[in-house]
């Protein structure tokens, strides 16, 4: 598990290289990040090669996203006379947020995404912003003005893939303007376990009952959150356990209660998601972490913070005597959890 939380802790190399037209592209750490903030035939890149795309959501990829990541990459490979560059094109925000009920809770930043992507074997990212005048485009408008100028020669999409205004495009009509237009298309696999295929969905219903394991099952990894150090009302430091609060967060919270979680970068710590009932009489959600055997400023600093296990639920206590005496024993717990993990 060291190798895993020393992979995760790396910081994001993401640099601004270029702006050409349309498209911005950065750096995230092997992976080659691309903005595409419009459509039009003429947007050429900075992109070299001909592509094997990739074409979805991939919100947190999990282990079945990684799994479609790997099938691009052996595709690519294959390809005759010369190997494919394996891409990725999704969107932001979730098409759901435009053209839907609304966007589910995300689980991972454009950046994270980019970077997982990369360790699965894709080479570069598309990253479409997805707003009215896109979710707009006819399907053969979407191929011609998107898919052909990103140097496709192999799309990869779910059995379900619907794309153009109204979900109008599917498998079959992407097959048939591939076959006018000069590219393949193929239908990748599912993967599952036990308890059915993995999904985004999955790891947002763990995460909604506070089962931080069994996210972690789906995603192959831990589920982290990132947000930056906002000045509270020190009631922490004044019982003895300084916390940072942590504010603006993207990504999805689990259920609010007490967590043993990884300060990427710092230390380990203790997570507590919810209201502070014994000490405030609030409604206003507070995520704050004591980070172990630490001390210093980190008003201002962003942080990456891992979920490790789950402690207990949030609860009121009778008095803050007795809150400071569950804290130190939340803190032993943590540093149980991390001795076994």
């Amino acid at each position: 598990m060291n190798s895993d939380r020393e992979a995760e802790a790396r910081t994001i190399d993401a640099r601004l290289h270029a702006v050409r037209g349309l498209v911005s592209r950065f750096v995230v750490s092997e992976v080659r990040l691309f903005r595409l903030s419009g459509v039009d035939a003429r947007v050429q890149g900075p992109f070299d090669g001909d592509t094997a795309i990739a074409i979805g959501n991939f919100d947190g990829v999990h282990l079945g996203h990684q799994h479609v990541v790997r099938e691009l990459a052996q595709l690519a490979q294959r390809a005759f006379p010369t190997p494919l560059n394996p891409s990725v094109l999704t969107f932001d925000p979730h098409p759901a947020a435009v053209v839907g009920a609304g966007a589910p809770p995300l689980l991972s930043t454009v950046e994270d995404r980019s970077r997982w992507l990369g360790v699965a074997g894709a080479r570069d990212v598309f990253v479409q912003r997805f707003d009215p005048s896109f979710a707009a485009l006819s399907p053969g408008t979407f191929v011609d003005q998107l898919v052909i100028p990103l140097g496709a020669k192999a799309i990869m999409v779910g059995e379900n893939f619907h794309f153009g205004a109204g979900r109008a495009g599917d498998v079959e009509q992407l097959a048939s303007l591939g076959k006018a237009r000069g590219f393949s298309v193929h239908v990748h696999s599912l993967a599952a376990d036990a308890e059915g295929p993995f999904s985004s969905t999955r790891v947002r219903q763990a995460l909604a009952r506070g089962d931080v394991a069994a996210a972690a099952r789906v995603l192959g990894r831990r589920h982290v959150f990132s947000g930056v150090v906002v000045e509270g009302q020190k009631l922490g430091r004044q019982l003895g356990f300084p916390t940072a609060n942590v504010a603006n967060i993207a990504q999805m919270l689990p259920l609010g209660g007490v967590y043993a979680a990884v300060v990427h970068g710092i230390g380990n710590g203790v997570l507590n998601i919810g209201y502070r009932p014994t000490v405030s009489g609030e409604r206003r959600l507070s995520v704050e972490v004591h980070i172990l055997d630490y001390s210093g400023d980190l008003y201002g600093q962003t942080l990456r913070v891992e979920l490790v296990g789950r402690l207990r639920d949030e609860q009121r206590f009778a008095s803050v005597d007795d809150l400071v005496g569950q804290i130190g024993r939340d803190i032993l717990s943590a540093r149980g959890s991390f001795e076994v993990h």
